[in-house]
């Protein structure tokens, strides 16, 4: 029998992709989505296929498992706002999905012998006083600020998926996944690549939050969805959370200059006042994840970058 994949969060932009690339291997895919921050559009193309179905649901409600399969053999957890000007507007509901929605996959989990990928982010993190992040780096984490809804939640569905797999034996992995982009993210919610690359099609200005020189490491949407793939290929547990991200550091800055530069506009850069607890340096360490995963980013940010140019230039 062809396993069955539960992917939580489908209908946004990690599911959606990832539900394009497993959706010809012959596995069972199985997305449910509250639509809040995701979209259908974003699975048109997969809800006539025989091995998919899509449950509009949110994953903290008391029926959230109505009509799922007798047989799931993982689950992939991608339901959070992820974004700060969701959050910020939807800032108990963000929280308690990483709490209440976790809990309920841990349960499901446990209950049909599944693994459970819990996505958790480079957030966690906070503003982090050292170079390079690995995983072992405690954080630095404004708890009661306003992107602590975001943070702390997924910091408590760790710690969570860490007690089920201590006391219950529930099979757990965890994936810290950095700045990711590319084709279907969505524009509203002020993540820098989109905002920026649709600003430089329009020939708009970029408007940067605080002095730019702020870091982030940029991964190309296919490089994620690689890891996950043997993640999921393999069926192991592995003994710690992994990072995922691409180790090549950039200013935000330089990321909004070489978006002009192949967008061929003549955009003005802009500065505004620095979003609370916006961290200023984001370098990911990988080496677990090249240990464990046998895996390293291979898209650099110029090539990523000019497919999602030419993604929103289609689509925009």
């Amino acid at each position: 029998m062809n396993k069955t994949i539960l992917i939580t969060g489908g209908a946004g932009f990690i599911g959606s992709n990832l539900s394009e690339r497993l959706i010809g291997t012959g596995r069972r895919l199985v997305v449910i989505d509250n639509l809040v921050t995701g979209s259908l559009a974003n699975i048109s193309s997969l809800l006539e296929a025989d091995n998919f179905s899509f449950i509009q649901r949110d994953i903290t409600s008391d029926n959230y498992d109505e009509g799922l399969p007798n047989q799931i053999d993982a689950i992939v957890n991608l339901a959070c706002i992820a974004s700060p000007r969701a959050y910020y507007a939807r800032p108990i509901e963000t929280m308690l999905t990483s709490i209440i929605g976790v809990k309920k996959l841990l349960e499901l989990a446990d209950a049909i012998n599944a693994t459970l990928i819990q996505t958790s982010t480079s957030e966690i993190y906070g503003d982090p006083d050292r170079e390079l992040l690995e995983e072992s780096y405690n954080e630095n984490v404004n708890y009661i600020g306003p992107r602590a809804c975001y943070d702390e939640g997924k910091r408590a569905a760790e710690t969570l998926c860490m007690d089920y797999h201590r006391i219950k034996g529930t099979k757990v992995n965890l994936i810290r996944i950095f700045n990711t982009y590319g084709p279907k993210m969505a524009v509203q919610y002020g993540r820098a690549i989109p905002e920026f690359v649709c600003k430089a099609i329009r020939n708009e200005d970029l408007v940067i939050f605080g002095a730019g020189s702020q870091t982030r490491s940029f991964m190309y949407i296919d490089d994620l969805v690689d890891a996950i793939v043997t993640m999921l290929v393999s069926g192991k547990v592995y003994d710690s959370p992994i990072n995922l991200g691409n180790p090549e550091e950039y200013t935000i800055t330089e990321l909004a200059q070489i978006i002009i530069h192949l967008t061929h506009v003549s955009s003005n850069i802009i500065f505004t006042d620095r979003l609370a607890d916006d961290p200023q340096r984001r370098k990911t360490s990988v080496s677990k994840a090249m240990d464990y995963l046998d895996w390293y980013p291979k898209t650099t940010l110029e090539e990523g970058l000019l497919k999602t140019i030419n993604y929103f230039r289609t689509n925009g």
